[in-house]
Formats: C-alpha cells, structure tokens, sequence
C-alpha cells in the first residue's frame, strides 16, 4: 500500500482528494438508495391500504353487483371481439398498469414460508388503524406472479391479459381477516420496478466533479509546488556546497513567496558567516604556522639529536593536524569545478605513494576492465581515498584496494555508483564504535590508540568529503577479519 500511495505533496493532495470524493459518492449513493427504496415501499403500502380500505367498505351488495358487471362486460367483449381484430394483447393487471381483482373467502392466501414481510406488515396495520379499519390478522408478501394460483387463474381464463414475460413479474399481496365475519380480503398489487440508470448517473456525476474539482486543485498546488520544489533543490544543493549562494526568484502564493524570501535571506547569512570563517581560519592558519616554522629552525641548534628529532615530530603532528583541520573546514566551499576522473587512475596513484613509502598496498583491477569515470575534484577524492588506505596501513598492515561499478536495477542509462572498497587484516573496529569512528577526533580502542594514531580527523575528512561529492563512507567488518572501507562516488 506504500508503494502505491504517492510520496509527493501534490500527488498525495490529489490522491486524498479523489478517495475523500469517492467516499463522498459512496455514502451518497447508498442514502439515495435507501431513500428510493423507502419511497418505494411507502408506495406499496399506500396502495395496498387504499384496495383494502376499498374492498372494506363495500357491502355484499355491492360486491355482488360489482361482479355481475364485470361478467356481462366480459361476455360483451367475449362476443363482439373486439380487442383480438384489433390485435391488441391488453393490459396485463401485473404490470403496473391494470389492477387485479380482490379475493374474498374463508381462508387466508397461501404463501410461501419466509416470504412475509414483517415491516410490511406493520406499516400497514398502522395506516388501517389510523383509517378505522379493523383487521385481525394481517399478512402481506412478495413473490413471482407465475407463483400465485388466483393470478394463474386469470391469466388463463383472459389469454388477452397475457404477457411474455407475466411470470416473472413481481406483485404484492396482503390479506386481512376481518374480525367480525371471519372472511379474508386479499388484495394483489404489481410491484413497481426499480428505476434503472441510478447508478450511472452517480458515475457519470463522480466523475465530472472529480475532473473539474482535480483541474482546479491541480493549477492551484502546482503554484505551490513548484517553487517548494525549486526551493528544495536549491537546499539540498545548498547543504551540499555551501560556499555558493544563489538567490531564488520568489513565486507562488504569498505565504510561500515569504517562505522563499527568507529561505535567501538565511542562506545569504550562512554564506556570508562561511566566509568569515574561512577568512579566520585562514588567518589562524597562517599565525600558527608561521612560529612552527619559526620554531622548527630554531630546534636545530638543539644539541641533543634524540631530543630533537622528538620535537621535530611534534612539530610535525601540530602542522599536519593543523592542515587536515583547515581542510575539514573548506571542504564544500572550494569554487574547483569537478572533472572527470579517472577512477583506476586515481587509485594507482595513491597505490603508488604508499608503494614509494614501502608499505604493502595492493591495486586489484582486472585485466579488461571497463573504465570506471566519475565527475569529482580529483585532489579532494586523492585525498580521501590516501586516508583511508593510511588507516589501513597503519592499523591493518596492509591495504587492498578494489573498484567497482553499481548499476541500479532496471536502469538502462549508465548512472549509478561508483565504489572503492580498501580492505584490510586488521582487528577490525567493535560495531558499536563504527559510527563513532568517523566522527571528529575519534579513536578507537587495542591498536588504534594515540600511541599509534593521528588526531583522529582521517575518516571524519574522508566521509566529508565523499558527502561533499554526492557519494558516502561506510565501514563494515569483515567476516574473515580485518576492516572494509567503501567510498561510493555517483555516476552518470
């Protein structure tokens, strides 16, 4: 469900909009129905009340009088025949257009069992109550016209009334046992049919209102989106690189035109405060080192030679800490344009130094290889892949350097990562303290103590500047022993 349910703000909006719309049409679909369907049985109800209350207030008389007129009517149609030269088939009493005669007698209908309908029922005991009309007993269903015997019977004794389909035509029937004779009245009413076409209409209905409504939303979030997605670009890009300072052109509604207006303002604050600190570093850089190469001419009228060969390499350390700090400090504020590089190249060359130092650093590219080309500043990527190889050496003995190239699955344009993988046979680094390795000034434990180690700023300089790059540092140990180290650099 995840997966389906779309990540961006304009997309999640619409989505929402059309499940919030669908929703909507559901609930207002199922009330109609309801409200068709109870304006349907009122009208049963109704109707069979007004038969009943008809057929209870006629006397015997009348009743008697009633079907000697009917008889001699069919006789008069039976012997002039008229309706069968015409070829006209009548009017079915089923069908919605007739009506069917009453039934009066002894005995109830017979109905199926299951079939009597208890809200029926009670709707028309109350409508005869409130007309005055004594019942006592009351029973109402629904079945098949082909079903009811009395309804077969007046079909085959008027063929004219006949219909293709008459069978399966429903009807309703309600009888009522009057209380004083004991006689039953049975009325029998033809169902009507439900209206066709609702439900297409509901759809049709949908899916206008959907379209007009996602138009509508669709130009006014796109004035919101839009400049958030520039806005977005431009800080990750920012985030990134944040010696550079561009200005964004404020569009969009008013409250995301502020938004951008001060997005500027802040990223010109930073830029601003970024160049002050480089400035001042700078400075501290230069202040420093100029009394370290002071001092490391004056040691050499020290006569002791142990002594100071001892604070030579004091020196040393404050100088190159001092370097790698001024270097963690720049790192995203060079204005160096990227370049294609070389990745095999690039790597032979750091193999190389350690091999000029004598130091067991092996390049590992098979023969045929396809070349691996990234878009990097090649002194800063030399420059942290010589860290990461000086670790290896200094804590593991040695260090094994191999490239590779990562495709993404199913991408079919050349891009993807790039991944220079050192490996060593070392103790490894405890997994708890693997991510506290890469931060500033951190040591591990055994091997990897002062005695033996830098300031602890080699792997917090590598992973900024993989970062820096677009790419990323990550440690694992190895099952076998000994440290992984992976620069990943992007591709394409």
């Amino acid at each position: 469900m995840k997966r389906l349910f779309p990540k961006s703000l304009l997309g999640q909006v619409m989505a929402m909009l059309a499940l919030g719309l669908l929703a909507a049409q559901v609930v207002s679909a199922t009330l109609l129905y309801r409200a068709s369907e109870e304006r349907r049985e009122a009208a049963i109800v109704s109707s069979l009340a007004y038969r009943l209350i008809a057929e209870a207030g006629r006397s015997q008389e009348q009743i008697l009088a009633r079907a000697e007129r009917r008889e001699a009517r069919q006789r008069r149609r039976a012997r002039a025949g008229e309706r069968e030269r015409r070829g006209s088939p009548g009017r079915p009493p089923f069908s919605g257009r007739g009506r069917i005669p009453a039934e009066r007698g002894p005995t109830p209908p017979s109905l199926p069992a299951g079939s009597r309908s208890a809200d029926y029922e009670a709707a028309l005991a109350e409508v005869l109550a409130a007309q005055g009309i004594a019942a006592a007993d009351i029973r109402v269903a629904e079945r098949r016209a082909g079903d009811d015997a009395f309804v077969r019977a007046l079909v085959q004794r008027l063929p004219r009334l006949r219909a293709s389909d008459w069978e399966e035509k429903t009807i309703a029937i309600a009888a009522i046992e009057r209380p004083a004779s004991g006689d039953w009245i049975t009325v029998r009413l033809a169902v009507p049919e439900r209206r066709r076409g609702g439900l297409a209409t509901i759809l049709f209905q949908t899916a206008v209102i959907l379209a007009v409504l996602v138009a509508l939303l669709y130009l006014v979030l796109r004035r919101i989106t839009r400049p958030l997605a520039a806005l977005t670009t431009r800080l990750a890009d920012f985030s990134r690189a944040p010696g550079r300072a561009e200005v964004i052109a404020p569009s969009g509604p008013a409250d995301t035109r502020r938004l951008i207006a001060a997005y500027n303002a802040m990223e010109a604050r930073i830029a601003a405060l970024l160049d002050e600190k480089d400035v001042m570093l700078g400075a501290i850089g230069h202040d420093l080192k100029t009394p370290l190469a002071a001092l490391r001419v004056r040691i050499e009228s020290v006569p002791d030679e142990a002594q100071r060969e001892r604070m030579a390499g004091s020196i040393e350390d404050i100088t190159r800490t001092l370097d790698d700090i001024l270097a963690l400090a720049r790192i995203g504020h060079s204005h160096g344009a990227a370049e294609a590089v070389d990745l095999a190249a690039l790597a032979g060359s750091v193999a190389e130094e350690f091999e000029d130092l004598g130091a067991p650093v092996e390049l590992e590219r098979p023969e045929g290889a396809p070349r691996i080309v990234a878009s990097l500043r090649e002194t800063w990527a030399k420059r942290a892949l010589r860290n990461i190889v000086s670790n290896a050496v200094r804590y593991g003995g040695g260090a094994r350097i191999t490239l590779a190239r990562e495709i993404a699955q199913g991408n079919t344009q050349g891009s993807g990562q790039a991944v220079i993988a050192v490996e060593d046979e070392g103790p490894g680094i405890a997994e708890e303290r693997i991510e506290a390795m890469m931060q500033p000034f951190a040591r591990g434990e055994g091997s990897r103590n002062r005695a033996t180690g830098g300031a602890g700023l080699g792997l917090t300089l590598a992973r900024a500047i993989a970062e820096a790059e677009g790419g990323s540092l990550t440690l694992a140990n190895r099952g076998t022993g000994g440290l992984r180290a992976e620069l990943r650099f992007p591709l394409g």
